[in-house]
């Protein structure tokens, strides 16, 4: 069984910059890959980004690239999301996701976090 809790989320305006980290109970961390998922309101879920066990293979979806930057530290059992130049359609309650195969498809995951609302103003 794995525990996820995200922090981080918050109130920015757009263009600003917020990072999101999201702590895991377990101890073989690095045996899990980890991703970042959101959901708008209305919306379904999206995938954000994933980023395997050791670190070397990472996903971005096309909407974030360039912008969002996945990052993780096994010793510290947390993965991170910095995101810059947020817009206002990044606003959503973001979700870390932990599974033992690194996947960008949200059903694929075994254990989710409880979310952290990001809400970005103009």
């Amino acid at each position: 069984q794995v525990q996820l809790v995200e922090s981080g989320g918050g109130l920015v305006q757009a263009g600003d910059s917020l990072r999101l980290s999201c702590a895991a109970s377990t101890r073989t961390f690095s045996s899990y890959a980890m991703g970042w998922f959101r959901r708008a309101p209305g919306k379904e879920r999206e995938f954000v980004a994933a980023i395997s066990g050791g670190g070397i293979r990472i996903y971005y979806s096309d909407s974030v690239k360039g912008r969002f930057t996945i990052s993780r530290d096994n010793a510290k059992k947390t993965v991170s999301l910095q995101m810059n130049s947020l817009k206002l359609e990044d606003t959503a309650i973001y979700y870390c996701a932990a599974d033992t195969l690194i996947t960008t498809k949200g059903e694929e995951y075994d254990y989710w976090g409880q979310g952290t609302q990001v809400t970005v103003s103009s």
